[in-house]
């Protein structure tokens, strides 16, 4: 069964402002696949204060986002470069 992503209003600002067309094309790919698999073989889910949310890599960049499987949601929280996004 199929995932609806959801993408937060600051999440989505933050998707137009990535440096370069291929960047944001690469980053789009990667949210839009977590509608067929929330959980694919790269994601991590993020420990401490962060324990309810999941992480995928897309080179430097990363998506930070909550899986709820009773209603099927994929709900990105943030999209960012590795450095920025865990402040």
């Amino acid at each position: 069964m199929k995932y609806t992503v959801t993408i937060k209003k600051s999440a989505a600002k933050s998707l137009e402002a990535l440096p370069t067309k291929a960047i944001r094309t690469s980053v789009t790919h990667a949210i839009l696949s977590l509608t067929d698999n929330p959980r694919p073989h790269n994601c991590k889910k993020l420990k401490g204060k962060y324990s309810d949310l999941w992480r995928i890599r897309i080179g430097n960049y990363r998506v930070i986002y909550v899986i709820d499987d009773a209603i099927r949601i994929v709900d990105v929280q943030e999209v960012g470069d590795r450095k920025d996004i865990y402040d």
